[in-house]
């Protein structure tokens, strides 16, 4: 009989901070919570680096990455990548899931969809 303990699998690290962000413009008025956490997300994507970071994470086999999946696509070094993909998190736009020495991102769907149907406008009552 062996005397090794099978240790349970930890669940993801889910992010709980990790909110759709808001109905469509065209529904209501932003409250000021709606409007201070989407802009937030804006002001993320607003830079060209994480906007590519963005999109490298959302777009990469998968549906996740580490940093050492997409340093080399985006031309600045690991340090300045992690600031980003940093920022991106608090932003709300990206969770984050450790591995080992590896930190995985990935887009929420639940946030893609919604910033989505935020820019969406509703189409006119017939």
């Amino acid at each position: 009989m062996s005397n090794i303990k099978a240790l349970p699998l930890l669940e993801p690290e889910v992010d709980a901070g990790v909110v759709p962000c808001c109905p469509p413009l065209t529904e209501r008025p932003l409250t000021a919570e709606e409007a201070e956490r989407t802009a937030a997300m804006f002001k993320a994507l607003g830079d060209p680096v994480r906007l590519r970071l963005f999109s490298l994470v959302a777009s990469h086999a998968g549906g996740e990455a580490c940093v050492c999946d997409i340093i080399s696509d985006v031309g600045v070094s690991q340090p300045t990548v992690s600031h980003h993909l940093k920022k991106l998190k608090e932003a709300g736009l990206l969770s984050s899931e450790r591995r080992g020495t590896w930190v995985y991102y990935r887009v929420e769907p639940s946030v893609m969809a919604a910033m989505g149907q935020m820019l969406t406008a509703a189409a006119p009552a017939a």
